[in-house]
């Protein structure tokens, strides 16, 4: 029956989702966050850039702010010093090691490789980070992943897929879906995820030929635009014939931005999808994520237009037309009352609410 339910969720638009499945709610609006993200603009131009961890803050409080199931909305906890000394420590580092690096020619690649083994540590922390200080209804999340973890999911798998020419990216896909989803915590309970790998490789078939007919589609009206207004080519001088030879070049990497950008638009709806809809809180509560495909990769697409032409004054009304978009089409399954999920859930606020307060650390950035 459950089975049932979440394939018929995974096909059909929101409004069909049966009445067991909760969904989440995004309750902001353009105008609001408007407001706060222009201020962010301005005090960090002002600070130059000392700000923007102070920006991250008031955003997120935002976002998770409005981000609501069961009636409740989330909560964010960091602060703006916990950002700014995490990404200072993180910045001192890399001078250092570039400092080492240009004194001693022969340590040359000692920043990269010191980047490689440090970054799943700083992966690690900075995903314990974000969960400790994100809570609902009083009950804090937390993150127990390991950095060999860590390594797998992010380093391993993005070396694989960069060697198979994108093949392997549904595996990379899976790796990081499970290593994050499955060590999460939320008042001492497990989520578990296992994403199946047929979803993702048909997420990744179907982008890369929609992506291809999007290319196919955008070099036509290129060249046709381009034939119909060249000019004859006998008698072109030299400097023409360079400028249109860089013209050809141009349109060639937008056709190929184009077609990359469509296909991992569609990817990534597909492994949003895959990866909620096999997640599990308390081995009995089920997540699930109904995106479409299409209309996620047109909202991303038209988002960023809209962005580039209002030389980034819509970017508020874009972010919160993404967001609720994809919340309004994420649900859970309660398994048995939904008012004894609540109970056990404010119940755990008491007892864990505030264990992670003096073990937040940093934010690294990651």
């Amino acid at each position: 029956m459950v089975v049932a339910e979440t394939a018929s969720f995974q096909a059909a638009p929101a409004r069909d989702v049966p009445s067991d499945f909760h969904r989440f709610a995004f309750m902001g609006s353009g105008k609001e966050y408007f407001g706060i993200w222009i201020v962010n603009v301005l005090l960090t131009i002002v600070t130059l850039g000392i700000y923007s961890a102070w920006a991250k803050v008031r955003r997120n409080r935002y976002f998770y702010g409005n981000t609501v199931l069961l009636g409740r909305a989330f909560e964010y906890h960091a602060n703006g010093k916990q950002i700014l000394i995490g990404r200072l420590i993180v910045l001192g580092g890399l001078v250092v090691l570039n400092v080492i690096a240009t004194l001693v020619p022969i340590l040359a690649l000692l920043p990269t490789l010191a980047v490689i083994i440090a970054l799943p540590w700083l992966v690690v922390r900075g995903l314990r980070f974000n969960a400790r200080v994100t809570s609902y209804r009083n009950v804090r999340f937390d993150f127990v992943g390991g950095v060999g973890g860590a390594f797998k999911a992010f380093i391993l798998g993005g070396l694989l897929t960069i060697i198979s020419l994108g093949l392997l990216a549904p595996l990379a896909s899976r790796w990081t879906g499970r290593y994050v989803g499955s060590n999460l915590r939320f008042g001492g309970k497990a989520f578990h995820t296992d994403p199946p790998l047929a979803p993702l490789y048909r997420g990744l078939l179907i982008g890369a030929l929609f992506g291809i007919v999007v290319g196919i589609v955008a070099a036509a009206i290129i060249m046709g635009t381009f034939r119909a207004t060249a000019p004859a080519e006998n008698g072109l001088d030299d400097t023409v014939q360079v400028s249109l030879v860089w013209l050809l070049a141009g349109s060639s990497y937008v056709v190929l931005l184009l077609v990359y950008g469509t296909a991992m638009l569609f990817y990534r709806a597909a492994v949003r999808n895959a990866v909620w809809s096999a997640t599990r809180f308390d081995e009995k509560h089920r997540f699930l994520s109904g995106l479409s495909r299409g209309r996620y990769t047109w909202i991303a697409i038209s988002n960023l237009l809209v962005t580039i032409v209002t030389l980034g004054l819509m970017r508020p009304w874009a972010a919160v037309r993404m967001a609720r978009y994809t919340w309004e089409h994420t649900s859970v399954l309660v398994a048995g009352s939904v008012g004894t999920l609540v109970s056990e859930i404010e119940q755990q606020g008491s007892a864990v609410g505030a264990e992670f307060i003096e073990f937040e650390g940093f934010d690294f950035g990651f």
